[in-house]
């Protein structure tokens, strides 16, 4: 009978035929859910596909597919090349269209606290802005 030594074995190729590192960035992916207080099962959900599945993509076990990788960018609203691409920025897929809009935008870097503040000042100035059409 003959023993085969563990080290002579031939490594078995990898799933799917090749040995291609996948480009995406799940750190990437973990970093704007987590940004916008989501659990995995949040952003499964928003992209039709469980929290394993979002799991395997944060730890680059899996890459999604095309289709997957365009909701991923739709739903958290940023160029899918910031998630394949090592130098590529982070953009928003959809610009702001008004100078407002941009500034709205920009609250997403306020704390919690910042943005009660902020609401309550627009809700103040709104409320005023009403009473005055209301009262003449």
């Amino acid at each position: 009978m003959n023993v085969i030594n563990p080290g002579q074995w031939a490594p078995q190729p990898p799933p799917g035929g090749h040995d291609m590192p996948s480009p995406f960035h799940g750190d990437r992916l973990k970093t704007l859910r987590t940004e916008r207080g989501w659990s995995q099962a949040d952003l499964a959900d928003k992209i039709g596909s469980d929290a394993r599945q979002v799991s395997r993509y944060e730890n680059n076990r899996v890459a999604p597919s095309l289709d997957v990788l365009a909701r991923i960018g739709e739903i958290l609203n940023i160029t899918v090349d910031h998630l394949l691409y090592d130098n590529a920025e982070r953009r928003p897929l959809t610009g702001p269209s008004t100078h407002l809009d941009a500034q709205l935008a920009d609250l997403n870097h306020l704390t919690d606290d910042e943005r009660t503040t902020i609401t309550n000042v627009i809700d103040a100035l709104t409320t005023k802005a009403k009473l005055r059409l209301i009262t003449g």
